[in-house]
């Protein structure tokens, strides 16, 4: 199978399982803090990367000088990107969250032309705008926000953005190293720093032993939308330039309107249906995207400087 649509694959499920995150997300922050749930995600990520690195018998070595690249990416995206879309989801609401971190592809085509020199093709662009105007379709916009509202929104922001830069960062790792790794040891960078965060909340989860429903939902959150999603994630943009890459990222708001819909009875309306064509839409875009602009738009890298190889 050609690696873009490999990797087109890996990243639609991503953000599929990362859509599930704001329906079980909300339910399980009403019982448990939002610092203490992500340190208990990156807890059970790092052990199930780590038994699956275990099991492919992977090469846990990083050199030196890619080290930095792999805990800006845990520090940036892990930490900060994670954090302040926890916190400001629960200081705003889940409409406006998915609205605002749906400009984070238009930041990762940003930042990969910055960083990267990603070429800025009319698919890309075209892509990103079909699809964001498919997120407000579908949301709705229009509510007047509360002064708190307000300040989730521009923490918000602060998550969109550095989400956008974290995913153009694992594009400088060369892909000679497993994405199991790379994801595992950005993974503990941010549980390090979470530690400090969440720990003192921790005491608060004796009253959760009789909550299994709660539990599942941090199994959820640990294995699923946070090691299985993430390694899906690193591997996807492996495959595909950041800038065509990113538009994916639109699936999220798109399953988990629908997941309110089917599990949590949410109405849905017309506009929703609309939007999520013009999302489909924009995901086309990028999927047909020729070979051409794609070895055109490569990552910055190249194998003679670091020994690496495309995937």
């Amino acid at each position: 199978m050609k690696s873009s649509w490999v990797g087109a694959l890996c990243l639609a499920l991503a953000a599929s399982l990362w859509g599930g995150t704001y329906v079980v997300g909300k339910a399980v922050m009403d019982w448990v803090d939002p610092s203490a749930l992500i340190w208990l995600r990156y807890a059970l990520g790092v052990l199930a990367l780590g038994a699956v690195g275990l099991v492919r018998r992977v090469n846990w070595r990083i050199s030196a000088r890619h080290l930095g690249t792999v805990v800006a990416i845990g520090l940036v995206g892990y930490a900060l990107s994670i954090w302040t879309q926890f916190v400001g989801t629960e200081w705003s609401t889940a409409q406006m969250g998915a609205v605002i971190t749906s400009g984070t592809p238009a930041f990762m085509v940003i930042f990969a032309r910055v960083l990267l020199g990603e070429a800025i093709t009319w698919r890309r662009a075209a892509s990103v705008i079909l699809a964001t105007l498919g997120v407000m379709v579908m949301i709705g916009l229009g509510h007047e926000a509360h002064s708190r509202e307000a300040l989730g929104g521009l923490i918000l922001l602060v998550a969109a953005v550095t989400w956008g830069l974290q995913s153009v960062l694992v594009k400088r790792v060369p892909s000679e190293y497993s994405s199991i790794v790379v994801t595992a040891y950005a993974m503990l960078v941010a549980l390090a720093v979470m530690t400090p965060l969440g720990w003192p909340h921790m005491p608060h989860l004796g009253i959760l032993l009789g909550h299994t429903s709660v539990w599942l939902g941090i199994l959820y959150l640990g294995v699923l939308s946070t090691a299985g999603a993430f390694l899906l994630w690193n591997e996807g943009l492996r495959r595909m330039p950041a800038g065509a890459g990113g538009v994916y990222f639109f699936l999220q708001p798109l399953v988990g309107t629908a997941l309110g819909w089917l599990v949590l009875g949410e109405t849905v309306t017309a506009s929703f249906w609309f939007g999520a064509l013009l999302i489909l839409g924009g995901v086309a875009l990028v999927i047909r995207e020729p070979e051409s602009s794609e070895s055109s738009a490569r990552w910055a890298l190249s194998p003679s400087k670091d020994g690496s190889q495309d995937s």
